[in-house]
């Protein structure tokens, strides 16, 4: 399985993951602080948020240009536990409230 690895050197940042498994998109988070490395496995959902008061400064290496399919919205949405809402609400400029609704639609299968 060919991975992304990131090398975190200033700040603090939350990063994580959601898994492949459309029957249960399990989050898989850590907040990193310097020093600390995070790798994601290939292709999956996955992202890195700012939670300090400074700036961050991380270095990411990638090692495919063929990632596989995921669909995005059932990860996101349906990842257990939950993606912090508020992240999802800045990334996609939405209200909060609406992304906690999708949260236990995709969660719900509704």
């Amino acid at each position: 399985m060919k991975k992304k690895a990131e090398k975190h050197y200033k700040g603090t940042l939350h990063v994580g993951f959601v898994t492949s498994d459309q029957l249960n998109n399990k989050l898989i988070a850590k907040v990193l602080n310097k020093g600390d490395a995070f790798v994601f496995p290939k292709g999956l959902i996955h992202f890195q948020f700012n939670v300090g008061k400074t700036n961050a400064v991380a270095y990411s290496a990638l090692n495919s240009q063929f990632p596989g399919e995921i669909t995005i919205a059932d990860a996101v949405f349906g990842a257990n536990p939950p993606i912090y809402p508020d992240f999802l609400a800045k990334a996609f400029q939405l209200d909060p409230k609406t992304v906690i609704d999708l949260q236990h639609k995709f969660i719900n299968g509704n």
